[in-house]
Order: C-alpha cells, then sequence, then structure tokens
C-alpha cells in the first residue's frame, strides 16, 4: 500500500514537473518579447514549482524507506520537512516577485502585448487550474501534505495569470498600465500563503494535539468490547501521514485475571489496526471496582467536587482500595490552567476534607483527547 502511495505521489510530481517546465519556457520568451514584468514573473515561479516537485519526489522517496536501526519507526516525517521547503520556496517566490515589481514602477517602463502574448497567458491559467486541482484531488488519495501545498502554489499561479491578462487588456484598451502594481497585491498573497503553510507544516513537525475524529474511532473500537468499560488517555504519534502510532489507558474489571487482560489487549490492537490501520503500542490497564455501594458514594463525592472545581474537567481510572485506605484517579486539567501549580493539591485538600481516613494520588492529565 505504502509502495502504491510513492507511485502516485513521484507520477504526479513528474506530470508537474513537465507541465511547468513547459509552461516556464513558453512564459520566459512571451515575457521577454513583450517587455512584461508579471509575465517573465510567472516564468520564474513556475521554475519555482519545478523545484517544489523535485523535492516532492526526493521527499517521497526518502520516507519511502524502510526503518532501520537509527529509524525504528521509518521516515515517514521527512514528508513533512519536504513540505516546509516548498513552502519557503513559495515565499521566495512572494519576495522575489514583490521586488521586481516594486523595481518595474521605479523604472516606468511599459510592457508591449500582442495576440499571441494574450493567447499563452489564457492558456497558462488554463494549465495551472488543472494541473492545481489534479494536485488536491491526488493529494486528498493518498494524504499528501507536500502536494496539498503543490495544489495551492499551482492555484496561485493561475490568479496571477490571470491579474496579468486583465493588466494587459486594461493597458490595450485604456493605455493604463497596472500590472506591477497588481503583481505587488499579489506577491503579498502568496507571501501570506506560503507563511500559513509553513506554520501549519511546522505544527505537524512539533506534533499537534489527536484529530477528534481519528481519536473518536479509536474509542468506540476499543469500547466495543464488553469488558471495556472506558478508553482513556489516548496517545497518537504521527510518524508520517501514513504512519501513526498509539497508546491508551482501558477500564476493566478488578477481577479479571492476567489471562483474560492479555487475551483482552492483544483482540484490542488486532481490531484497531484492521479498523484504522493504526498500530497500537501498548496497552495499559484501570482497574475498576464501582459494585461495592461505599465506593459509589465514594465516587459520587468526588465527582462532584471536580465539577465545581474550575480547570479540571473529568476524572477516570477511579479506584478505591478500603483496606489500605486509598484513593485513586487521574484528573484531566484544561490546558487554560495547566501553569496551575496548586490546583491538583487543592483538589486533593478538598477530596481529604470530603473523605477524611483515606489517603489520595491523583495523577495529572493534560486534556489531549478528551
Amino acid at each position: 500500500m505504502e509502495n502504491k502511495r510513492e507511485k502516485i505521489i513521484i507520477k504526479t510530481s513528474i506530470i508537474g514537473i513537465i507541465t511547468n517546465i513547459i509552461l516556464s519556457i513558453m512564459k520566459a520568451v512571451v515575457g521577454y518579447l513583450s517587455n512584461s514584468i508579471a509575465i517573465m514573473m510567472d516564468s520564474l515561479n513556475y521554475l519555482s514549482d519545478c523545484i517544489s516537485s523535485i523535492v516532492t519526489i526526493i521527499g517521497t522517496k526518502i520516507a519511502g524507506k524502510t526503518p532501520d536501526k537509527e529509524h525504528p519507526f521509518g521516515h515517514g516525517r521527512v514528508e513533512y520537512l519536504a513540505s516546509l521547503i516548498i513552502s519557503i520556496i513559495i515565499m521566495y517566490a512572494g519576495i522575489t516577485a514583490l521586488t521586481q515589481s516594486v523595481q518595474f514602477i521605479i523604472r516606468k517602463e511599459l510592457p508591449e502585448y500582442n495576440n499571441i502574448a494574450l493567447i499563452l497567458v489564457s492558456f497558462s491559467i488554463i494549465a495551472k487550474i488543472g494541473l492545481g486541482l489534479y494536485y488536491r484531488s491526488v493529494g486528498s488519495k493518498v494524504h499528501s501534505e507536500t502536494l496539498y501545498n503543490s495544489a495551492v502554489d499551482a492555484l496561485l499561479d493561475s490568479l496571477i495569470s490571470f491579474a496579468t491578462l486583465v493588466s494587459a487588456l486594461i493597458y490595450i484598451f485604456f493605455k493604463v498600465s497596472l500590472e506591477s502594481y497588481l503583481a505587488i497585491i499579489i506577491s503579498i498573497i502568496i507571501m501570506r500563503s506560503g507563511f500559513m503553510m509553513i506554520k501549519e507544516t511546522v505544527s505537524q513537525i512539533l506534533g499537534r494535539r489527536v484529530d477528534k475524529e481519528i481519536a473518536l474511532k479509536i474509542k468506540r473500537v476499543v469500547t466495543d468490547f464488553d469488558e471495556v468499560n472506558g478508553c482513556y488517555d489516548l496517545v497518537v504519534n504521527n510518524y508520517g501521514p501514513e504512519s501513526l502510532i498509539c497508546s491508551f489507558h482501558i477500564e476493566v474489571d478488578e477481577r479479571m485475571s492476567a489471562v483474560e487482560i492479555d487475551t483482552l489487549t492483544r483482540k484490542i490492537t488486532d481490531k484497531v489496526y484492521k479498523k484504522t490501520g493504526i498500530v497500537v503500542s501498548a496497552v495499559g490497564i484501570y482497574s475498576m471496582n464501582n459494585n461495592d455501594s461505599e465506593i459509589q458514594k465514594i465516587k459520587r463525592t468526588i465527582q462532584k467536587i471536580i465539577s465545581g472545581t474550575e480547570g479540571i474537567l473529568s476524572m477516570h481510572g477511579f479506584y478505591v482500595n478500603k483496606d489500605a485506605k486509598t484513593i485513586n484517579f487521574d484528573a484531566v486539567i484544561s490546558f487554560d490552567y495547566i501553569r496551575d501549580k496548586n490546583l491538583i493539591r487543592n483538589l486533593r485538600e478538598k477530596v481529604m476534607d470530603a473523605i477524611p481516613g483515606y489517603k489520595v494520588y491523583i495523577v495529572l492529565d493534560n486534556d489531549i483527547s478528551d
């Protein structure tokens, strides 16, 4: 499956390279003959798109390498680095376009359009829109961040060419040269787009909160087992668009044996992979003893305290040992209160005051997937 995805991305990128080379040569000739800064800028921009496609191919090939001793989870994150490089190239293209446009305004150079130039510019608009939609369609199918970025870049290129065409028509009919000013506006749009893509890719590299749909899907699969009372502490590590590894805790009855738990976790691991394609690296266990009436009363008391404590979202992993007089649970804290060092201490004191004679042990959980 991974090898098929790699081939699709490479094939798409090669089509992009060929298309952009043809358009770049065509626009360079037309731009030179018509003395148009906007058309020559397009030619340079299309050349940078060729570089983007080459980066995509190299990144995909490296990302597709099998895991090794130094990289046991594979090389999938290289795709994000490739996407970052493409985003930087887009930013550079925008900055170059801006400086060139300003220089043309200062020099007050005027273009000399003809029918052939207008036809070729119109053709480039159609070609770039088609290429952009093709990138986006394939990128969506194979979940490729680099192809998504290339799609945005191609569609922005079509916008540049359209603005060039409009400014050419205005100059032909009204003898007013606007192409440099339009180029400035569009170059700013390109730079903003590049910046947003850099921000998105860096966010992927840093590690983002679990996607809500993925989290819900995993939890539905896990809690579908009758023996599981709840699924908590879900962590999904991203080692590339097609390489996700997760871990979580499940809550089960305290009377289950080690053999029963082992059998259950193996079934869960297998089903999660079959249903989601995500590898389960570890399954933690929370023991549950909620059948005792006294324990149920203690739990209700603590839940009431938590519901009245600002910054605490929920609790799980609740267990009471009546013989040892201990209470254990995990408290999920909002990220808005992550810096509040006294929150858990105050919560512990409230619980101990409400339920005297028990030692209270609270584990702090961040609001990762709940």
